[in-house]
């Protein structure tokens, strides 16, 4: 079924037709009529606002409701605490990881699941037969992300409590203009930002109210297209774009801080994902380009003739001045600086290189002492 963000008819203000690719089934605002490249200057050096109400989110309660979740995922849920969340590799009986997701725990029984285009909801509903747990998809939720370093300027203002004190993923209920909210401290940007989840009811106003505070500050609205760009740039994965293997292990995306390796308790692949630590067929990696476009998603990298790799994203980040791709590769190819060729319907030479292409020591997000 199709799902549509409340605030449609600001993306269409703003330039957007939304008649590209839908994601979880909600046509995206990919373009504005502003450039893309623009905005990725606004969220670096001030601040940008998308709407990312596309992703799915599960509302998890019940006595329960811990253990089910600690079953889902290869992180420790039992010792996350309140206001907390955590990324998790999410893992089939393989091993493999099968989504997206970010475990939020709002109480002792009540947690919210966010995720992405995979196997969660199947998952969930097999963990959760004959438990005392009950999971509902709230098609109600909006999501607003605002990112960049003057975000919080733009909202400490008007949140009821200290915003500078809250540490990166953590999040708190509070008031943002007169509505209801949850303000988290997160992103996909690589950028300081904060993500308000609202009911519909209230995005129309939060937007326009965020965007007319912001506005001193050079704040914008932008698009999906600079919200993929400033991803590439900040290395963050994407499924399955960055899985494209399909039984693709987290120690193969350098995901290993998604498996609690001192967990004691059970969950989905355990064994298996345990037993292909060190065994990495490809590794996640970062190239430069000699080229002055974007390199195509699933071009071939080859060394001496023989094919070693994939791309698995690609941007021409204009920021960076720099055409730059996520691949898969050879873990005997995957040293810094190694040379190879990029094969898709042009050939360029490229260079292994570290990630993040922006900000490697990623002090924009986790500035020393806040660490």
């Amino acid at each position: 079924m199709l799902r549509n963000s409340i605030l449609n008819g600001r993306h269409r203000e703003l330039g957007s037709k939304l008649d590209g690719d839908t994601w979880n089934g909600m046509p995206i605002p990919w373009s504005y009529h502003s450039d893309p490249h623009d905005e990725v200057v606004a969220v670096r050096s001030r601040a940008g606002l998308y709407d990312v109400s596309a992703l799915n989110i599960i509302n998890v309660s019940g006595t329960d409701a811990e253990g089910v979740l600690d079953r889902l995922v290869a992180v420790d849920v039992t010792k996350m605490l309140p206001g907390t969340s955590r990324l998790a590799a999410e893992l089939d009986e393989s091993g493999a990881l099968c989504d997206d997701i970010m475990i939020i725990r709002d109480g002792k029984n009540d947690f919210r699941v966010s995720h992405g285009s995979g196997k969660t909801p199947q998952q969930l509903k097999k963990l959760a037969e004959g438990r005392n747990v009950s999971i509902e998809s709230d098609q109600d939720v909006h999501i607003l992300s605002l990112q960049g370093p003057k975000s919080l300027d733009v909202l400490a203002p008007h949140v009821g409590f200290k915003l500078a004190d809250l540490p990166y993923f953590k999040h708190q209920k509070t008031t943002l203009f007169g509505c209801d909210a949850y303000v988290a401290r997160g992103g996909y940007s690589g950028e300081r930002g904060y993500e308000v989840y609202c009911a519909a009811r209230d995005a129309v106003l939060l937007w326009d109210r965020i965007l007319e505070v912001g506005a001193p500050f050079g704040a914008i609205a932008a698009s999906w297209n600079s919200l993929d760009l400033t991803r590439v740039e900040a290395g963050l994965l994407f499924f399955p774009f960055e899985m494209p293997e399909g039984d693709t292990t987290p120690w193969e995306v350098n995901m290993g801080w998604g498996v609690d390796l001192d967990k004691q308790g059970d969950y989905i692949g355990k064994e298996a994902v345990l037993k292909l630590r060190g065994r990495e067929r490809v590794k996640q990696a970062g190239l430069v380009c000699d080229s002055a476009t974007a390199v195509e998603t699933g071009a071939k990298l080859v060394r001496d003739g023989k094919e070693i790799g994939v791309v698995t994203s690609a941007s021409f980040s204009r920021y960076l001045m720099l055409s730059i791709a996520m691949v898969h590769i050879k873990p005997e190819f995957s040293q810094i600086g190694t040379m190879v060729e990029v094969v898709g319907s042009k050939t360029c030479k490229a260079r292994v290189t570290r990630t993040p292409f922006y900000d490697p020591m990623r002090l924009r997000t986790h500035p020393e002492g806040a660490r």
